[in-house]
């Protein structure tokens, strides 16, 4: 009893921090809020960001085997019908089935409309593209395609913050192989992704794999993995890996010429150098927000700081969305001012970017504030600054403080991250 308490003032915590801190907003709330929507503030912005750059540059930028995209959300209706959205995406209400695609209309002239549907996942935008990308790229397989966007789900009872929302976002891999390799490549995925965890700084202490049996796993999916994080409300899904088999590219008719190596030196004839097949599909799906909630719940602390409880969030560096933030020790100090705004914040946020200003309060309420945004450094311009051109650096794990020449700021920065 006294652990679920815990758990769920934990909960209670990072919602109150998250708007408190400019992170995570109800949808609409000066209407009363509309359940299963959120608003991302200017810090909840930037950690996303820096999560889906993450993920892009480990999953995209750095291999020579994925293409990315970026599809429409609205689609035909016929992609829906031919996957078998639109008789099986659906939950039970009341003992009655009900879809939970958003159904929309599209057309001006009533003549003309035509029903579509806010796309339930981002999967079959890469799918319908499937020919296009090929044509374009002439990629050998194995290959895939990546994409991070929109997905909406008309969910019966959206609850638990950011966990299950109407309105997601998804960070998704089609990877494309031959049928005779599938195992292979789903438990090199499967390590690809466990390893992307731990890259940005989720408790893997909580993280769990539960192997999806048959009667659960979606339609399409002929093996399935569930990521399971241990939230304060349970043990529940995060991420997922399946085995979509051919499925989706045979209900869109569409398939591939697998071309057969040729020997160097060796003629082959043209009939036989390649032949038609459908491509299986290897699928590691990320939910974005999701993963946001999991590394809040990773990375919030709580330690003693002068005799009081301090709270402080422990991103790694390259995923808070501040690295460091700037202040002047007296902010009616125009000398302070001057000098923090002209030699140490421009310089900073030139070189990197997420660079905050803050000179709001004194100093020890600016360090608590900052820590609670997960900020690793803090930089004090002070009396002595204008002496020998060193400034105070404050560490947010530790507090502790240096010197450190203004000349040096940036290596110094540099090497910490």
């Amino acid at each position: 009893m006294q652990k679920e308490k815990k758990e769920e003032n934990l909960m209670e915590k990072i919602v109150s921090l998250c708007k408190r801190r400019g992170f995570v907003f109800q949808g609409s709330e000066i209407y009363g809020g509309l359940a299963g929507t959120y608003d991302w503030g200017h810090y909840g912005v930037a950690l996303k960001n820096n999560i889906k750059q993450s993920w892009w540059k480990k999953f995209l930028d750095n291999r020579r085997d994925m293409y990315g995209i970026d599809a429409a959300i609205l689609m035909n209706a016929k992609v829906w019908e031919v996957t078998g959205h639109v008789a099986n995406f659906a939950d039970l209400l009341d003992g009655k089935q009900f879809n939970t695609m958003l159904k929309t209309e599209v057309g001006a002239k009533k003549e003309d409309v035509a029903i579509s549907y806010l796309r339930p996942e981002t999967a079959q935008g890469m799918f319908v593209n499937f020919k296009n990308t090929v044509d374009a790229f002439h990629p050998k397989l194995p290959f895939g395609m990546a994409q991070i966007g929109k997905a909406f789900r008309n969910e019966i009872a959206p609850r638990d913050f950011l966990f299950r929302q109407r309105e997601f976002e998804q960070m998704e891999i089609e990877y494309f192989i031959r049928a005779d390799e599938w195992e292979k490549y789903f438990e090199y995925w499967r390590g690809e992704m466990l390893e992307w965890m731990e890259e940005f700084g989720l408790d893997m202490g909580k993280v769990h794999e539960l192997e999806v049996p048959d009667a659960d796993r979606a339609h399409y999916s002929k093996r399935t993995i569930d990521f399971e994080f241990d939230y304060p409300f349970g043990r529940k899904e995060l991420f997922g890996l399946a085995y979509r088999t051919d499925f989706d590219l045979k209900n869109h008719k569409l398939e591939y010429i697998d071309e057969v190596p040729t020997p160097e030196g060796v003629e082959i004839p043209t009939e036989s150098v390649g032949k038609k097949m459908t491509p299986h599909v290897i699928e590691p799906t990320f939910g974005v927000d999701r993963a946001v909630l999991a590394l809040l719940l990773s990375v919030y602390t709580e330690d003693e700081k002068d005799g009081e409880v301090r709270s402080y969030l422990k991103f790694k560096p390259n995923i808070a969305p501040v690295i460091c933030a700037v202040s002047p020790l007296l902010k009616n100090k125009i000398e302070l001012v001057e000098y923090a705004n002209n030699k140490v914040y421009v310089p900073l946020k030139a070189e990197f970017g997420r660079v905050a200003w803050d000179d709001n309060g004194n100093i020890g309420k600016r360090y608590r504030r900052q820590d609670e945004i997960g900020t690793p450094f803090c930089i004090v311009v002070d009396f002595e600054t204008l002496t020998d051109d060193t400034v105070t650096v404050r560490a947010r794990d530790t507090g502790e403080q240096e010197r450190v020449k203004v000349a040096d700021l940036k290596n110094y920065i540099k090497e910490k991250i």
